[in-house]
């Protein structure tokens, strides 16, 4: 079992920067592929950045450029920071470990962009 804890939520205005740091129960040199998935309510869960244990990167085409995924393994933690937020980027932001064949997600932080 991994249990994921999100933080770093909240609101901001168009153009401006928010870091989200989500905290793994076990040791991150244990786990293979962390990410951030986003979801608007009533919408499908997407990918926003993935990030291996050796930190080869992926990023979805819309965030490339301006969102950053790092981690660091010995904190058992991943950051995703986010430059110059969109409204349109409003969500919930879910981290996901995948540990041993299996994924795990936390409970969201909610990020919301003011116009």
């Amino acid at each position: 079992q991994v249990q994921l804890a999100e933080s770093g939520g909240g609101l901001v205005q168009a153009g401006e920067s928010l870091r989200l740091v989500c905290t793994a129960s076990i040791s991150g040199f244990s786990i293979d592929t962390m990410g951030w998935y986003r979801q608007i309510p009533g919408e499908q869960r997407e990918l926003v950045a993935t990030i291996t244990r050796w930190g080869s990167t992926n990023y979805a085409d819309s965030v490339k450029g301006r969102f950053t995924i790092s981690r660091d393994n010995a904190k058992n933690a991943v950051y995703l920071q986010m430059n110059s937020l969109k409204p349109e980027e409003a969500a919930y932001y879910y981290c996901k470990a995948h540990f041993e064949y299996r994924d795990y997600w936390g409970q969201g932080t909610q990020v919301a962009v003011s116009s």
